[in-house]
């Protein structure tokens, strides 16, 4: 049941993308960012006492779902094609590409440079269209891993919990886990665990990629094994450097977070991506996708 139910939340996901209103997801966040507000402190122990609730209270929330299902099988499927429906984020992200590109065709730099903030934080105030297209292709790369590969992954090997609480970490991460003066010491235990959660996940979306590259997939495998690890984040540059080997582009650079500059190094050997890299991008993205449902079916059959 765990895997019929991977598979028909995956496909719910591909057809219907993200509810309109009352995402889970979204409803977990506004929980937590009414905690922090009450717990905040200047503290890594408060950080992680904070994290450890939160995340902790995702997963038992889902070992109890499952618990309540053991003796029922047809309960355990809708609860967990439920649960992957409310954790994955392929269609939304494709949609999010596919926007971005589009305002690109026709010129809009100013909406694609207020558009970007659905992908990614970074500050896009002085970019211009190339650096908009380059940013969406490497925040769809990321973002493959992180919204689509990995929760299919932990809920291939933990069943519900594992959907619920990864997705919980990786939400708490997106909050409260950058280096912001606010965030760097409350946030070092989300950061750090969403690192420590996303560490083979981020290896197979890039092997992954590697297999949906095609003709191109001896350079997938040849930028992701050299350059996978000139990105700051342990798991990013896997997946970035891998799209960049598929797509025969150049990713990575200088970019500017909340008025910071950060080098994201250099991940492939070709020209710097444009829109039709973009959408590229996106077609990969949703084959990598699926080949990841297929393996997490697999793992939970």
């Amino acid at each position: 049941m765990t895997a019929a139910g991977l598979a028909a939340g995956y496909a719910a996901d591909l057809v219907l993308g993200d509810p309109a209103r009352w995402h889970p997801v979204a409803g977990f966040g506004s929980a937590a960012a009414a905690l922090e507000r009450r717990v905040w402190a200047d503290s890594k122990a408060v950080g992680t006492a904070y994290a450890t609730v939160c995340t902790g209270a995702a997963t038992a929330f889902g070992f109890l779902a499952q618990a309540a299902t053991r003796e029922r099988p047809a309960a355990r499927f809708a609860l967990t094609a439920a649960a992957t429906w409310a954790v994955l984020g392929g269609r939304g992200l494709a949609a999010e590409g596919t926007a971005m590109a589009a305002l690109l065709d026709r010129g809009d730099v100013p909406s694609a440079r207020r558009r970007l903030a659905h992908l990614c934080g970074r500050d896009a105030t002085n970019l211009g269209s190339d650096e908009l297209a380059r940013a969406a292709t490497e925040s769809i790369a990321e973002n493959t891993s992180d919204a689509v590969v990995a929760p299919l992954l932990w809920g291939a090997v933990a069943g519900i919990p594992g959907l619920l609480g990864y997705r919980a970490l990786n939400t708490l991460d997106a909050m409260v886990g950058h280096t912001s003066p606010r965030h760097r010491r409350f946030g070092w235990a989300s950061a750090r665990a969403d690192d420590l959660a996303n560490l083979i996940p981020a290896r197979a979306a890039a092997v992954l990629t590697a297999v949906c590259a095609g003709s191109h997939a001896r350079d997938a495998l040849r930028v992701w094994r050299r350059d996978g690890r000139r990105h700051p984040s342990p798991n990013a540059g896997q997946v970035e450097a891998a799209f960049a080997g598929a797509l025969g582009v150049r990713l990575g650079g200088v970019n500017t977070y909340r008025g910071e500059p950060e080098d994201r190094g250099t991940l492939g050997d070709g020209r710097p991506p444009v829109t039709a890299d973009l959408r590229r991008a996106v077609r990969l993205s949703t084959m990598v996708g699926m080949a990841a449902a297929a393996v997490a079916v697999a793992v939970a059959s």
